[in-house]
């Protein structure tokens, strides 16, 4: 199979979706060298679907969940950001910056455990100036009660006061908040139980997401802790998933107009 490298230079930037069929070959790049896992293929798909139905962009409400998000982090005690394959394998350079600029650890969880999978992902993190990784020394793991699948296992996690979960992942968002943390989840499909379940969701793609947070955190840090509180207490994620299905809604309206429009011409 052709690299990942050539299945991009086969794919013309005029491309109308070539950013899409950008990251869809850092997937497969990614399940070929054990960073993602088969079933996250379908996962990605399944967010692409709901991203081409956002417009492929960073609406109004997202962008108020990602200062909402920083805001949290930073009045966080111990904050952890989770870690799965596909974000790994799609912007491993801008998460290793991210936990470097707000000064958050990054812990591997993840729920198919292949084996070698935990070093491939702990080699594309480290590859991308990561100093310190956690959940990766099962010794110094534990599990979080009331969840069954692979991801109970946690090291950091289990103390953190506030955990940011990119990509979808309900089981445990909702183990996270009977555990009364915090979760910001980072989530395409606004109907999840992962959106409904956290306490911040930004509805967006992860590629966007993170260089977006890069982008306002240095403002943010600027804030005193009255000033966060504050931009924490007035966000409403109930508004912010509406708002995001309204935004669903009207796009799919518009564009079918304009499918109508085009195919009488």
């Amino acid at each position: 199979m052709a690299s990942n490298e050539n299945n991009n230079q086969s794919t013309p930037k005029t491309h109308p979706r070539y950013e899409s069929l950008k990251y869809r070959h850092k997937i497969i790049e990614g399940m070929k060298n054990l960073v993602v896992a088969e079933a996250g293929l379908i996962a990605h798909g399944r967010g692409e679907c709901f991203d081409y139905i956002l417009g492929e962009k960073t609406s109004i409400s997202a962008k108020k969940a990602i200062k909402a998000s920083i805001a949290a982090i930073l009045l966080a005690k111990n904050p952890v950001i989770s870690v799965n394959g596909n974000v790994a394998a799609l912007i491993p350079n801008e998460l290793v910056t991210l936990g470097k600029i707000l000064k958050v650890p990054l812990e591997i969880n993840l729920f198919y455990q292949k084996r070698g999978r935990i070093e491939a992902i702990q080699n594309i993190l480290y590859k991308a100036g990561a100093n310190k990784l956690y959940g990766i020394d099962s010794s110094k793991m534990v599990d979080l009660s009331g969840l069954e699948s692979n991801r109970r296992k946690v090291e950091l996690i289990a103390d953190a006061d506030t955990v940011m979960v990119p990509l979808e992942d309900g089981d445990r968002t909702e183990i996270l908040k009977k555990l009364n943390k915090n979760v910001i989840a980072v989530d395409l499909n606004p109907l999840s139980r992962t959106s409904i379940w956290a306490d911040i969701t930004i509805i967006d793609n992860i590629i966007r997401v993170i260089p977006e947070m890069i982008k306002n955190t240095p403002e943010l840090m600027k804030l005193e802790e009255k000033q966060l509180r504050n931009i924490v207490e007035k966000f409403d994620n109930k508004k912010n998933i509406k708002d995001s299905l309204d935004l669903i809604i009207n796009y799919i309206n518009n564009q079918k107009e304009l499918a109508f429009e085009t195919l009488e011409k």
